[in-house]
């Protein structure tokens, strides 16, 4: 009987309390929303790139890679006819670009089609089916994959342009690739197949793989000796290959590129975690206050014989439905949610890492469970607190109003000495010498919630030092409000904490973000030296690749108007635990500031650097592998191992694993690479860099059959036109990290917006026993106005100390066992500002409701609580 009696008594509050329910849902829902959307979009661009390495991967079990000039033609017939491994397949892979297909990296492969179909039988299939005839007989046809078809508009003998080397290249449509299984249709999304020598000529790598696939077990080579028998089959091999190849178990190269965006998913999921934080912050605000608007109701139900723990069942039954309710609505919109954010997370992934192509988000089963449990998980924790409060309290007690200001005059000194005790063991956390992002991360959650805590403390001392001020400026009522700030605080402080946190968070991140472009503009304007700057379409946006033809290097290297140039040559390297990007840098003179060194003089690093004494490393790298200057480093050479001394640290911001650079001259000793990948040419005096730009465009294309040479198949850019790029792709960087800072700001404004509404519609018979004595209907506004105005402009002006400590943690913690990179701290008065007003504009909102309501409610009406 009393329990039936009790959840009628909660239903009917909460009819009569729709729009507070509501936003309470709502906040739960984006919450979850966020953390979802973001795994999905994580794990869809992590499970395309995996798809796309089995597909071309197949059934191999091993893979035989060469050095920096790849694989020599004759270790293929060597290991299939002298050493019998019938399971084997050449392969010629890279990425080219093309006008048919805009904005995405096409992968070439090339292949042997007799040899593909016990190696990769999805693909070796499909050129059966169309026919291996089609592929062989005209040369330059590809077969395409039928959704990179469908995306191009391209049909079976249509023609294909590909931009390679600064030419573009014609090729035949022979025929499409269409694999069987969803995995594999998915990982051939962007898939170019064609035959081996085709591949050579598109990547100019004549004579040249650039790895053999092998299937090493009983029915791919006839071998059924067990593993006794591989292990024999693996020495023969070893014994055959060439200086500087390996043999490795296949996907090696797939878990150290995937392992490559680690620290990037960690902080993606660690923002969006902060969503479901605030999300958390908007349920205790809820539960806090139905508890506190409804103690004379449980005062009644408890001396009606109601025990303390049917009212907790209920409350945390209340709570259990609205997380329900919201997490279920949070799932399907993070679904939609994640579909826009997935194209930023691939965006970024194509910027900083290497070329991927995802075709749509995979809804993951184990994603939406996930989500669901944290939405029902922090809502129930964030309930507890009320619920206890609701269950212990005795029901005389209960009844009083003032019980509810006696326990949180209590607590808040409580919270803010557990504050201070989070905060300290926050930051021991972060100052513990340790590379561990949880670490970072389990400090920086510890400071956030530890200045959380300490804001009612804080508040009360604000409320009761400009109480007096602000009567004299603003008169009686102004005196007021102050005053019912601090004489308010079961109800105050909750929502001042959740905005505090809030304004703090975004305060935080975005002077992070500020500090780091600033470090990057200056880091740009110090490193490129050149007037113009010469490269291909690269397929990852932060990096130049390929390699310009050596007609198109004699063409530019005719035209008048330059004076000096440096040659850069960019090589990436496949090792057991890494992937190596290697630079071989011949610096004009002029360039030779183009570095800044984290210790030492530059020119005495740069001079040794000019006289090929040793290399440079940036900071990243040397962060991530323990190099210092002195130390020798090994590189793999085409003759072995090279061991070269580190010269210097250098700071470096295009790239979060780290580069090593070495002079021309002991590149070329070391390796057979006569390639340039990119140029910088500075100009004479007297000739605009515009100028020379129009002039290499024309030079590049003189002599050549027209349509051989486009002018974006080769990049040509003033400074100031790679600058403004370099920036453009940075902000690219960080547009999805702005996204969620305004969702999480959303978020906890939903949630303040509800907490600061219930706290006005609460206090509906204090405001009208003032009407009773006498208040005006616009001095109800003018009280509630300035109340809530003060609450949002204290709680601005403590989210800004607070995000300012935030975003030390970010730039000097965080992002350092993140990226490995330093960051100078750049104040953006104008973001603070805004922080503020933000705050201040949150907090009127939420007070227009209840003034209106209040000043148009009758006092009689208002004290018999209607």
């Amino acid at each position: 009987m009393t329990g039936s009696l009790t959840v009628r008594a909660v239903l009917r509050h909460l009819r009569h309390h729709p729009g507070q329910l509501l936003l309470a849902v709502l906040g739960v829902a984006m919450g979850v929303a966020v953390v979802v959307a973001l795994d999905l979009a994580i794990q869809s661009s992590r499970a395309a790139f995996v798809a796309s390495s089995k597909v071309v991967a197949g059934r191999a079990t091993h893979t035989i890679r060469g050095g920096p000039a790849g694989l020599p033609e004759a270790l293929f017939r060597t290991l299939r006819v002298d050493l019998g491994i019938r399971a084997s397949a050449p392969v010629v892979e890279g990425r080219l670009t093309s006008d048919q297909v805009p904005g995405t990296s096409l992968r070439i492969l090339g292949v042997d089609p007799f040899s593909e179909r016990a190696v990769r039988p999805s693909l070796g299939g499909s050129i059966a089916a169309g026919g291996v005839t089609e592929l062989l007989a005209e040369p330059g046809s590809v077969f395409l994959s039928a959704s990179l078809a469908e995306q191009s508009s391209l049909t079976v003998g249509d023609t294909l342009t590909l931009r390679a080397g600064g030419f573009v290249q014609k090729t035949l449509v022979a025929g499409l690739v269409e694999p069987d299984d969803a995995l594999a249709r998915e990982g051939a999304s962007d898939l170019v197949l064609t035959d081996v020598s085709t591949a050579q000529l598109l990547l100019d790598r004549v004579g040249a793989l650039s790895r053999i696939d092998l299937v090493l077990d009983g029915d791919g080579n006839g071998d059924d000796q067990g593993g006794g028998g591989e292990a024999r089959t693996l020495a023969e091999i070893r014994r055959v290959l060439p200086v500087g190849a390996v043999v490795e178990p296949a996907g090696t190269r797939t878990q150290t590129m995937v392992q490559m965006t680690r620290a990037f998913d960690l902080n993606l999921t660690a923002l969006s975690l902060l969503a479901m934080v605030f999300g958390m912050f908007l349920i205790y605000n809820t539960m806090t206050f139905s508890v506190v608007q409804r103690r004379e109701l449980f005062g009644a139900l408890r001396a009606l014989g109601v025990t303390g723990r049917q009212i907790m069942r209920v409350v945390v039954l209340e709570a259990v439905v609205l997380a329900l309710v919201g997490s279920a609505i949070g799932l399907v919109a993070g679904v939609f949610l994640g579909r826009g954010l997935v194209s930023l997370v691939v965006q970024t992934i194509n910027d900083l890492y290497f070329s991927l192509s995802v075709s749509g988000l995979q809804v993951s089963t184990a994603t939406l469970a996930k989500g669901a449990a944290l939405g029902v998980g922090a809502t129930v924790l964030a309930s507890i607190p009320a619920s206890l409060e609701a269950a212990t309290a005795p029901p005389r007690r209960t009844l009083r109003r003032s019980f509810a200001e006696e326990s949180a005059r209590r607590l808040v000194p409580r919270a803010a000495g557990w504050g201070v005790v989070l905060f300290l063991v926050g930051l021991g956390l972060l100052f513990i010498r340790s590379s561990s992002l949880g670490l970072a991360f389990g400090g920086l959650f510890g400071v956030v919630l530890g200045m959380a805590l300490t804001v009612p403390l804080v508040t009360s001392w604000f409320a009761r030092a400009a109480a007096a001020p602000l009567g004299r400026a603003g008169g009686l009522l102004a005196a007021m409000a102050a005053r019912g700030v601090r004489d308010s605080m079961s109800r105050t402080a909750p929502a001042l904490t959740a905005l505090v946190v809030a304004v703090s968070v975004t305060v935080g991140l975005g002077t992070m973000i500020s500090s780091f472009r600033a470090t990057v503009v200056d880091w740009l304007d110090h490193t490129l030296q050149a007037d113009v700057y010469v490269s291909l379409p690269s397929t990852v946006s932060s990096r130049a690749d390929g390699t310009i033809a050596r007609a198109i290097l004699d063409r530019l290297d005719s035209v008048d108007g330059w004076r000096d140039r440096s040659t850069y040559r960019g090589r990436e390297f496949t090792l057991p635990d890494r992937i190596l990007r290697m630079i071989a840098l011949d610096l004009a003179p002029d360039g030779m500031g183009s570095f800044r060194f984290v210790d030492g003089d530059w020119r005495d690093v740069m001079a040794r650097f000019r006289a090929g004494d040793g290399l440079i490393v940036s900071e990243p790298y040397a962060f991530r592998h323990g190099v210092e200057p002195g130390d020798l480093l090994e590189l793999p050479g085409d003759e072995g191992p090279v061991g070269i001394p580190v010269l210097g640290v250098f700071f470096d911001y295009g790239s979060d694993q780290g580069v090593v650079i070495l002079p021309r001259s002991l590149y070329d000793r070391h390796w057979s690479d006569d390639g340039i990948t990119s140029l910088g040419y500075f100009v004479s005096p007297g000739t605009p860099p515009s100028e020379l730009v129009d002039r290499m465009y024309a030079a590049a294309a003189a002599g050549l059959p027209p349509g051989s040479v486009a002018e974006d198949a080769l990049i040509i850019r003033s400074n100031q036109d790679l600058r403004q790029g370099s920036l453009e792709i940075f902000d690219r960087t960080f547009a999805i990290t702005g996204v969620l800072r305004s969702i999480a700001f959303v978020v906890a404004f939903i949630g303040v917006l509800s907490a600061l509404m219930a706290l006005q519609l609460e206090r509906a018979r204090e405001l009208a026993v003032l009407r009773a004595n006498g208040l005006t209907p616009g001095q109800v506004w003018k009280l509630v106005t300035a109340q809530t105005g003060f609450m949002g402009l204290l709680a601005g002006l403590l989210a800004v100390p607070s995000g300012l400590v935030l975003a030390l943690v970010m730039i000097l913690v965080v992002n350092k066992r993140s990226f490995g990179w330093t960051l100078h701290l750049e104040l953006g008065w104008p973001l603070l500002v805004q922080a503020v007003g933000l705050s201040l504009l949150g907090a009127l909102m939420a007070g227009v409701i209840p003034s209106w309501r209040m000043s148009r409610t009758p006092p009689a009406r208002a004290l018999r609580g209607e």
